[in-house]
Formats: structure tokens, sequence, C-alpha cells
């Protein structure tokens, strides 16, 4: 009887122990789905935002090992552009014939493109095979913005660039960028260029670099390369006011025929800081059109990285006459590039640019914004490294 007892004493113990275990399970549970309940859909948006950005990573692997082919002429066999100086007329001796290449660097991709392997491309981004970089007259590109930009925006150009070996340096002219001048005090073009003069003088004696200008800045690499002639071996003009003697950066942009819709001369503020009665001190855009004036073809966070970071230009430098030489100037080998969908600088004004002042070889960028270091920077990096691959002329 006490056997029995004791045996039935256990089994209550064991039992309540089991039940007690049972309802401790049945309250984290309940816990666990309570927590549940306070976040619904946690795990979806976290499942969805790792898929999402493994996506984004894949997208941005691809787009840096496939550059779009360029093509070396972009019109028909037979119809190589010809361009006569200035001075003289077509078919006398005083005329002076130029011949040049136009070279498309875009075109939508068939079926039938081959893709080359990474590997047969010396650092992957566009170098020949066999061709190293070491090789080439020079691997330093310096690159000067337009007006009220700053070196902000050629980031993704100086990380191409870096990637494939070469040296680039971008420079905030003065009153720009993060340089703290005041735009309305900057006076003259040497001022607003001395950024620019500064690089170059601290050059070797032997080193020369691949200047790149846009916009406005056009202005700027001209003023330099009558400068340091000896310092430049190439000059590339992106979209930008390749003048001729004489002129100033602003009139490539005011000899635009003006149209209801002509979003530059709706854009712009002048400001006018010593009074009305004198000339203006510099121009601001109106950040509600900048998208549609410079950005049209850009990714929207490209967009937004420009509008609060846009500074406004100063207006004495892109007022000022250039003078400019043969013998200084002429020297250094110039190549535009062309944007087809410009808002800022129509392809007519610089069809008109380059047949004023007809350079070695003319890109195209089909496509393409005002701003081809937003909109097209693979595109462009293309072209860079072309062009940096030419030999010198005989």
């Amino acid at each position: 009887m006490g056997n029995y007892m004791a045996c039935m004493c256990w089994r209550k113990k064991l039992l309540k122990k089991k039940k007690k275990k049972k309802n401790s399970t049945e309250e984290m549970s309940m816990s666990h789905g309570m927590m549940r309940r306070r976040t619904p859909g946690s795990l979806e948006d976290e499942l969805i935002q790792q898929q999402a950005l493994a996506m984004a990573l894949h997208q941005q692997h691809k787009a840096q090992l496939r550059f779009e082919r360029s093509l070396s002429h972009r019109d028909l066999a037979g119809s190589t552009r010809r361009s006569y100086s200035s001075v003289g007329k077509p078919g006398t001796s005083s005329g002076r014939l130029d011949e040049y290449t136009r070279s498309a660097s875009t075109r939508p991709r068939h079926s039938n493109d081959i893709l080359l392997d990474p590997q047969q491309l010396n650092l992957n981004n566009g170098i020949k095979e066999g061709f190293s970089v070491e090789n080439l007259e020079t691997k330093h590109f310096v690159l000067v913005h337009g007006g009220g930009f700053g070196a902000w925006c050629w980031f993704k150009s100086i990380a191409l660039l870096e990637e494939s070996g070469f040296v680039a340096t971008a420079v905030d002219l003065t009153g720009s960028g993060i340089e703290p001048t005041d735009p309305n005090q900057i006076t003259s073009l040497a001022q607003y260029v001395k950024p620019l003069v500064q690089v170059l003088e601290k050059l070797a004696d032997t080193e020369k670099v691949i200047l790149v200008g846009h916009n406005i800045g056009g202005g700027c690499i001209s003023y330099a390369m009558e400068c340091f002639p000896n310092r430049i071996a190439k000059a590339i003009f992106v979209a930008a006011s390749m003048v001729c003697n004489g002129q100033r950066a602003f009139d490539v942009f005011a000899m635009q025929e003006e149209s209801a819709d002509d979003l530059m001369s709706k854009a712009q503020k002048f400001i006018y800081r010593n009074g009305n009665s004198s000339p203006p001190t510099a121009v601001e855009l109106d950040k509600s059109l900048v998208r549609d004036l410079f950005f049209n073809a850009s990714p929207a966070k490209d967009v937004a990285l420009a509008t609060v970071s846009m500074r406004p230009i100063p207006f004495a430098p892109a007022m000022e006459k250039i003078v400019l030489t043969p013998e200084n100037y002429g020297r250094v080998r110039r190549f535009f590039i062309e944007t087809t969908d410009d808002q800022a600088l129509s392809p007519a004004a610089q069809c008109n640019i380059i047949n004023q002042n007809p350079p070695e070889q003319v890109f195209t960028l089909k496509g393409c914004d005002h701003s081809p270091f937003f909109s097209k920077p693979q595109s462009l990096h293309k072209i860079f490294l072309e062009i940096a691959q030419l030999e010198g002329k005989e």
C-alpha cells in the first residue's frame, strides 16, 4: 500500500511538471506571436530589400563590365566632314581645308554584338589589348567644370579613370564647388581660372596632361592652352565653349536662336551686387528649371546632388574676350564631344562651334543631355580612353 501511494504521488508530480512545461512553451509561443503582430510584414519587407539590393549590385557589376561599342565613323563612306577656316574661301589658295573624322560613341546594342571578355581588355575599361597606360604620352586627366558646377560633378569620371589606371584631377574654379570665394567678387577670367593655373604650374617640366572642359569651362581650358601649351597634350571640349580668338565663353550660348520655350533665358537670374546701374556680378539659375535645362536625361539622384551643390556663375569671366594665338593655343590637339539631347547648348549651336573652330576630331554622345558625366558616364569614359590612346600626329 505504501509503495502504491508513493507511486501515485510521483506520477502526480510528473504530470504537474509536464503541464507546467507545456504552459511555459505556450506562453513563449504566444509572446513570439505577439512580437510578430507588433511588426507586420517585417520579414517580408526585409526579404524584398535584400532582393532589391542584390539586384542593384548585380546590375551595377554588369554595367561596369559592358561598355557601349563605339563606331570609328558615324557617317557613311565618303561622308567625312570638311570645314574651311574663316580665312579665305573654299577653293582659293587662302582657304585652308580641314578634315576631321566624326565618331559616334553610342548606338543601340544589337543581339549579334559580341561582348568582350574583360580579361581581353587591359584594366577592364577600354584599353586596347597589349597597350599599357604607362606607354601613353600622359595618363593624367585634369577635369574642369562648367558654370555653376564644381569638381563634384566629375565623381563618376574620376572613379572610372582611376579604375583604368589613370590619374584624375578635378578642379574647383574660384567661387565654385567648395572654393570659398563669393562668385560676386570675381572680376576677371584670370581670377576665375587661378586654381587651374596652379595645377598646371606645379607639373614637372616634362609632364603633360589631358585637359577636359565642360560648358563655359571650355573657355577656361582655352585660356590655359594659351598659357601652357607645352604642358597640355590634348584638350577635350565636352559640349563646351570652344572659342576662337577674341570670343567670350558666353558667346557660344548667346548665339543660339531664341525661341518661346528657350529654357536658358528663362532659367537665368542676374545678380546685381554693385547696384542695378552696374553690370551683373553673377548669374543664378532657377533650381526649378535646371533639371530640364542640364539634366533631362540624368538619374534623379544625380539631379538632387546638383540641385543642392550648384552655385551662382561669376559674370565677368564669361564676358571677357580671350586672346588665342596659333603659336600657343593652336599647338594643342583639340577634340569636341557633342551631346545630341542638350537643352542648354543645342546641337545646332554645337555644330556652329565646330564649324567656326574645327577640332581634330568630333565624337557624338547620342541620347545625352548637357551633363554626360551624369547621363552617359561610361560612354564619356570610353571616349576619354580613345582620345588618350590616339598617337601623336606626324
